[in-house]
């Protein structure tokens, strides 16, 4: 098996200021020492060190790529944004939209951490690579059209898959978000697109507050929004009861992962219980549907996770899992976040959750 590993030291270099955790410094909000937006460099740089010494890396068909071209970016958005965005980069930096900060040079870098997915996309897509992991940095599934939010700055997935469609590689494409937040860009952007399935595994009314819902209609979207607490078993049942088989039924070419990792237990900016053995299980489920479904056709791309010193670790038993390497990085959380997990009562509550979308979805109803 064939592993890609897509990465570029110069998307840790991406920087946003001027912000105390997510809110503007200024009045009685100080700086931290720390400086920034918990999205910082070393959540990523920590997971590429671990591999490196847990000798995982060296498993892998390591590769940058280059910055998205301007006509791949303008697939997606329009030119306007990537006018002004350029502009304020060139300028010594700024923000757009909704928590997106940047410093000088940072257009060309988002451009970079968007070709990494597209190279990873199209690899995969063409079977140059048998499956692909991008360390995408900044982040794009919050990212609409020409309204940068929540970190990300250009959506990085849809245009993976847009120059993968205009080269012929792939056409239906199913996307699976588990980041804990909803993948709101790339569901509002393959909105009316029916050869993409969007699916967004995510805490309920965590971010962005006011979409994420679960609904049933007529399009080819999915949202599983589940009770803040939810725990391994729940995030296997929600995989195994709606988001697999959606994704069975769309019959895609290819599988795009958006691959978050902030629903991990000590994560600052969510409230579930996921593990590194949760991520490490979910990769599971996928491949062995890819391999069923799409020739085993699976690109990740790095999304969010904020946890310095938990993220390495599911970020490596994702990524080892792909590759079917027995190069472990043991989960030094195991044993203390496995006696976290929820109790027989919540798990009760969380299946009933569970079980009212999968009532909902076969009888084509509405559930709020």
């Amino acid at each position: 098996m064939s592993t890609g590993f897509f990465w570029d030291e110069r998307c840790f270099w991406h920087a946003g200021g001027n912000y105390a955790f997510t809110m503007p410094i200024g009045g009685l909000v100080q700086p931290l020492a720390a400086g920034g937006l918990p999205e910082n460099p070393e959540t990523k740089r920590r997971l590429k060190n671990l591999m490196d010494v847990s000798g995982l890396t060296k498993q892998l068909d390591v590769r940058s790529a280059p910055e998205a071209t301007y006509e791949a970016l303008a697939r997606v958005h329009p030119t306007s944004y990537l006018d002004e965005f350029k502009k304020m980069s060139d300028a010594g930096g700024g923000e757009l939209g909704r928590r997106t900060p940047f410093a000088q040079g940072g257009y060309e870098i988002a451009a970079l951490s968007a070709g990494l997915a597209i190279d990873a996309v199209d690899a995969v897509a063409s079977g140059a690579l048998d499956n692909a992991y991008s360390l995408s940095r900044p982040p794009g599934h919050h990212c609409l059209p020409d309204f940068p939010n929540g970190f990300c700055l250009l959506a990085n997935i849809p245009l993976a898959i847009g120059r993968a469609r205009a080269r012929g590689l792939a056409q239906r494409i199913a996307v699976l978000d588990w980041d804990v937040h909803h993948g709101n860009g790339t569901e509002a952007i393959h909105a009316d697109d029916a050869d993409t399935l969007t699916v967004s595994i995510h805490q309920e009314a965590n971010y962005p507050l006011d979409t994420g819902q679960f609904e049933t209609d007529a399009r080819a979207n999915l949202n599983i929004p589940l009770p803040p607490g939810s725990g391994h078993e729940t995030y296997l049942e929600a995989m195994e009861r709606l988001a697999l088989p959606a994704i069975r039924a769309h019959r895609p070419d290819a599988i795009v992962v958006a691959c978050g990792l902030d629903a991990a237990l000590i994560d600052p900016l969510g409230r579930m219980m996921a593990t590194a053995a949760t991520f490490a299980a979910m990769t599971d489920q996928v491949m062995e549907l890819a391999r069923d479904i799409c020739g085993g056709r699976v690109a990740m791309a790095h999304e969010g996770g904020y946890s310095e010193a938990y993220v390495p670790f599911c970020g490596h038993a994702v990524i080892a899992r792909m590759a079917g390497s027995e190069r472990a990085a043991p989960d030094p959380f195991a044993e203390t976040f496995e006696k976290r997990q929820p109790g027989a009562g919540f798990a009760r509550y969380a299946s009933s959750v569970i079980d009212a979308m999968v009532e909902a979805r076969a009888s084509g109803g509405t559930e709020g």
